[in-house]
């Protein structure tokens, strides 16, 4: 698995720029739209569960599960942004995410911010 595929993040010149500070330099909030969020719950397949399982055994890292949570963090973030462009918002401040077992079924990823309009100073 290349470094490519452990990140995520936005790419140059989002239309939608998601950060986590409550500000952004250069810019002025002109309107707070809200509380936007996306989610996501993801399953564990029964190959990676058994690999985990055996890895656990000897240690290092759960490539496998690492490279889901990955895509799982991604796909919240996505939808964070498909809201906040849905609502009106230009810019989502103060973003987080928030990760939980799912009733030992899988992972839940929860992405969430305050989607707003900027406006550049």
């Amino acid at each position: 698995m290349g470094i490519e595929e452990y990140g995520g993040g936005q790419g140059p010149q989002p239309d939608v720029l998601v950060v986590t500070t409550n500000d952004v330099p250069g810019y002025r909030v002109k309107q707070v739209v809200g509380e936007v969020f996306g989610l996501t719950v993801r399953s564990r397949h029964l190959g990676s569960q058994i690999g985990a399982g055996l890895k656990s055994m000897i240690g290092g890292e759960l490539k496998g599960l690492t490279k889901t949570l990955v895509e799982t963090r991604n796909q919240a973030m996505e939808r964070l942004v498909e809201q906040a462009r849905a609502r009106g918002a230009n810019g989502v401040l103060a973003f987080r995410f928030d990760v939980t077992e799912a009733s030992d079924v899988g992972t839940e990823v929860c992405a969430y911010g305050t989607a707003v309009v900027m406006v550049k100073e």
